[in-house]
């Protein structure tokens, strides 16, 4: 199986290219791939960089281009549900776009006309994912992921999306990947490590955090391989 690894930025595959050892690389639409054998699978492997537009271009690419026939996405999110903490991993159940507002026209808030307001992740990677984290001894709760262009600092703009989104967690990336799997019919999985509670408090540095939270969701989603059938 041709599994797509992504992640927003580099210091967030950069574990997984360390542990499945020896990869080639090629370069396209502005960006780098990585590819290799691991556990059985031919995996594709790269960063995006921050953003919608970036994240779609390069799911987009790993799809039409390397043939993806599944997408795990990993990295880190903001929480807004007091229910998470900081070093929380948390995977989405379906995912929104906080910052798209055609409500001028009697839309709600996040609806594209001929989409929708949630994209629904893929319910058997979900429970494959809960069977790796039982078997890993950890915890991942479930919840919706809202995604928007921007780095959402305000606490009233974070209240205001968590009540018109029920949202548990805020990024930069996944709404626009779920989008473009659910157009190509891929079935996709997005992991996010919280790295920023809803009171604001920030614990560590970010850039330490990072590279700690790196290697656990790292462990999980090569764990998930592993498990995927060929």
């Amino acid at each position: 199986m041709k599994i797509a690894i992504m992640g927003a930025m580099r210091e967030e595959i950069e574990p997984i290219l360390e542990s499945v050892g020896s990869y080639t690389s090629s370069d396209h639409a502005g960006n780098t791939f990585y590819e290799c054998r691991y556990e059985g699978h031919d995996l594709i492997i790269a960063y995006s960089k921050i953003g919608k537009v970036f994240s779609a271009i390069t799911a987009s690419v790993m799809i039409e281009r390397f043939g993806a026939e599944k997408l795990l996405f990993s990295g880190v999110a903001g929480g807004i549900s007091k229910e998470l903490k900081i070093g929380d991993l948390v995977m989405a159940s379906a995912l929104c776009q906080h910052d798209v507002d055609i409500t001028a026209f009697g839309h709600p808030y996040g609806f594209i006309p001929e989409g929708s307001v949630m994209v629904d992740a893929d319910r058997s990677l979900i429970d494959l994912a809960k069977e790796v984290a039982r078997s890993m001894g950890v915890d991942v709760k479930e919840g919706i992921i809202a995604t928007g262009d921007q780095f959402v600092a305000s606490a009233e703009r974070k209240h205001w999306i968590e009540a018109t989104f029920k949202a548990d967690a805020l990024e930069m990336e996944g709404a626009s990947v779920a989008c473009v799997c659910a157009n190509f019919g891929v079935p996709f999985f997005i992991l996010r490590a919280i790295s920023d509670s809803a009171d604001g408090d920030a614990g560590m540095d970010f850039d330490t955090f990072l590279q700690s939270s790196a290697k656990v969701s790292a462990r999980f989603i090569l764990e998930m391989v592993k498990r995927l059938g060929n």
